[in-house]
């Protein structure tokens, strides 16, 4: 069952580019007083499948704080599909599958907000998950009710099983029924970029899927990133686009997993990691924790970048920041190296963000880019706090 939402991609994939594009929508933005910087976590999904159980959750949150990810911003512990029982109760709650969660989701929550971190839970505006478990579809303030009195922090609404029901509708009832319960609870619309979500998903959630599930290749983050950087105008403080899943960790090269994680952090992307902490590798680690590419995700002001030039595979985003410094990336596609630069007026001081080399009296950033890579930027300008 774990490729169910794999097999929408060759319907849905061409329609994706097509319809991204455009300037923000007349939707009024929903705003429950969170995400006001992206979201940072984890999720189990793209390591785990539909195989999460209550220990992979309490070991991964333990990993999170004895590897610095919780310091370095990363606080939500999200389960994705499969955690429930096959069936509600006899009042019609949902219920953790015993075997997997034998101490509940309560108790979990507990355990992992007395570490410092909180809980994020999946459920589906359908009828059934995309694992075939009861979804929420006609539940949805039974089951907002019951997620609010676990403790829960985040919550993935994922959109299998739908039977026609158009999609506002859907993510509008479970929106009014979170907000009715008075707990704090972001909101992830996971509706794989259907329906132009983008256009009106901050009236409705805290971020919202603009593509189909990513992949560990490099491909699919070409995909995923392609169908989401012409998308800026859209996002802000309360309200991200979100291209899914970081696939760091999962399989691609170092060189590939650095340009995903820059790329996002350029988007303003959430960044949830979908590795195995349990067993991911120093290298991975120190990737996922580099506090100055986090720090262009997380500036305040909230601006994603823009893509000022593309030509022939070799990309430059650009993202203004709060203090007045500029982000540049400087991304390669291609399968060969290539010198790349940029000119940023007015520039005073360079810093590349994975090497740390800084540079003054310049103001041309340059890098001789790898394969599948980036040279990441961040520039002083003169007047910048």
């Amino acid at each position: 069952m774990a490729t169910v939402r794999r097999a929408c991609a060759l319907v849905l994939v061409l329609l994706l580019g097509a319809l991204a594009g455009g300037s923000a929508g007349s939707v009024p933005r929903w705003d429950n007083g969170l995400a006001r910087t992206p979201p940072m976590g984890w999720n189990d999904y793209n390591a785990f499948g539909l195989g999460v159980t209550e220990d992979l959750v309490r070991r991964t949150a333990e990993r999170m704080v004895s590897a610095g990810l919780r310091d370095a911003g990363y606080e939500y512990v999200n389960i994705d599909d499969a955690w429930m029982a096959e069936t509600r109760d006899a009042g019609g709650n949902l219920q953790a599958d015993p075997a997997r969660f034998p101490h509940g989701i309560k108790a979990l929550a507990d355990y992992v907000h007395g570490l410092g971190l909180k809980l994020g839970i999946y459920a589906d505006a359908g009828t059934q998950t995309c694992g075939g478990l009861p979804g929420s579809l006609g539940h949805e303030q039974r089951d907002a009710r019951q997620f609010a009195a676990w403790g829960v922090d985040y919550l993935k609404y994922d959109t299998c099983n739908a039977n026609g029901v158009p999609a506002r509708q859907r993510y509008g009832a479970m929106r009014d029924a979170l907000a009715a319960t008075g707990r704090p609870i972001v909101y992830s619309i996971c509706n794989w970029g259907a329906e132009r979500v983008w256009a009106w998903g901050s009236g409705y959630g805290n971020l919202w899927r603009t593509t189909l599930d990513i992949r560990p290749t490099f491909d699919s983050l070409l995909d995923v990133f392609h169908a989401t950087v012409g998308l800026s105008g859209y996002a802000g403080p309360g309200g991200w686009n979100d291209p899914d899943m970081l696939e760091v960790g999962n399989g691609m090269t170092r060189t590939e997993d650095r340009a995903e994680l820059s790329l996002w952090a350029m988007l303003a992307a959430p960044l949830i990691t979908g590795a195995d902490l349990t067993t991911a590798s120093a290298g991975t680690l120190a990737d996922l924790t580099n506090p100055a590419v986090i720090a262009v995700d997380q500036d305040p002001l909230g601006r994603p970048a823009t893509l000022v030039s593309s030509r022939a595979g070799l990309d430059v985003l650009v993202k203004n920041l709060a203090n007045g410094d500029v982000a540049v990336l400087l991304f390669n596609e291609t399968g060969t190296d290539a010198a790349m630069s940029w000119t940023v007026p007015g520039a005073t001081a360079v810093r590349e963000l994975w090497t740390g080399a800084a540079s003054t009296a310049s103001t041309e950033v340059a890098a001789r880019v790898p394969a599948h890579g980036v040279a990441m930027f961040r520039v002083g300008r003169a007047g910048a706090k």
